[in-house]
């Protein structure tokens, strides 16, 4: 299975490993990769999987431990939707702030550009003299095409 990403992501994620001293190793490139290329959220259930097809190798615990060093590398981001378990996306070519729409009938997270948060994130905290660590938009949502005709073939792309 060959898997193409821009090198510039894999020498930057080879660069935060070396810089917090941790060794590139087969396994976790093998689950950047899963991660990197998904199209679309991913619990690290779905990791797992993905990344076995890629090296057998891969455990569990290797998942588990290594979606923070992911997170902490700013290249993949944690989406938390309020489950027992949380969601992972890629950051690819992301320039403004994503906020989250979910969907309570199929639970399909879509994500929509929404940059005004930065600025209404930025502001508020500076009237009270603080600085933004994180900040999130979600909407929850129903489809109105599934309770209208029974069906939804709603594909949402960025």
């Amino acid at each position: 299975m060959k898997i193409e990403i821009q090198d510039q992501y894999i020498a930057s994620f080879k660069e935060f490993l070396t810089r917090k001293g941790l060794r590139v190793t087969n396994q976790r490139m093998a689950i950047f990769s899963a991660a990197f290329t998904c199209d679309d959220h991913f619990t690290a259930e779905e990791l797992l999987d993905k990344s076995r097809n890629l090296d057998d190798s891969v455990s569990r615990a290797t998942v588990y431990r290594a979606l923070p060093l992911l997170t902490e590398s700013n290249l993949i981001r944690e989406v938390d939707v309020g489950k027992d378990y949380k969601y992972y996306a890629a950051n690819k070519d992301v320039k403004t702030f994503q906020a989250q729409v979910i969907c309570m009938d199929c639970e399909k997270i879509f994500e929509i550009d929404a940059p005004f948060m930065e600025w209404y994130g930025k502001t508020v905290s500076e009237k009270l003299l603080l600085s933004v660590e994180d900040q999130r938009l979600q909407v929850s949502a129903r489809c109105d095409q599934l309770r209208s005709k029974g069906e939804c073939n709603k594909v949402f792309t960025k």
